[in-house]
């Protein structure tokens, strides 16, 4: 199977941990108007149709609704093709149909995540994530997008991994804990991590317990 060009981004041993769209309320509203178009349209070429029979011309008004449908593809295909991506390093937003515009952060240089849902944001599960970066970006707002909440966790849950892969330990499950907190131990001891970083991750390993 031939590779997708989301997958043809990642580097090696990089995965996708979760990807999201903007909400579909973004794609109905820009797509609303041509919906009503299209179907006034149909409704008064067919009526004109039925009215004046014999005018064989009228039939043609049918090809007029292919406007309104062409702009309705292509705001699909935009909506379809902007996507947010957590991956285990970083996080990706990807966005046109044919040229393609690829912004992404390193998880590593996130320094802050700030996330806004109002009333119905919250009903219908969408919202805007900002996330503050030590980069020559500094902020990307995502809005609207689709599970806010989830897309949050997903890339704070990585950056955490992140920094254990970095010293060479490996998220286990919460009975390996102790055996965790002995390598980062070990780490210490050969002067690979410090004191204080040491003391850091072993209070965020004991409150996992």
């Amino acid at each position: 199977m031939a590779k997708t060009y989301v997958q043809g981004l990642l580097g090696q041993n990089e995965r996708i941990l979760l990807v999201t769209r903007q909400h579909w309320f973004i794609l109905f509203s820009n797509i609303f108007l041509e919906i009503i178009l299209t179907i006034v349209l149909i409704a008064g070429v067919t009526a004109a149709q039925l009215s004046f029979p014999l005018v064989p011309l009228i039939s043609f008004g049918y090809i007029l609704v292919l406007v309104p449908l062409a702009g309705m593809l292509r705001d699909i295909l935009i909506w379809s093709n902007r996507q947010y991506i957590v991956t285990n390093r970083r996080v990706v937003q990807i966005s046109g149909v044919f040229s393609k515009n690829v912004v992404d952060s390193s998880l590593e240089k996130v320094n802050d995540v700030k996330m806004s849902q109002s009333f119905f944001g919250r009903l219908f599960d969408y919202g805007d994530v900002e996330i503050l970066t030590a980069s020559e970006i500094g902020v990307n707002l995502f809005k609207r997008i689709g599970n806010p909440v989830k897309f949050k966790t997903a890339m704070l849950n990585a950056k955490e991994k992140l920094g254990f892969e970095e010293m060479g330990v490996h998220a286990q499950p919460a009975e390996d804990i102790p055996s965790m907190i002995s390598k980062l131990d070990e780490l210490r001891k050969k002067g690979i991590i410090s004191e204080a970083e040491f003391q850091e991750k072993k209070s965020d390993l004991l409150a996992k317990m």
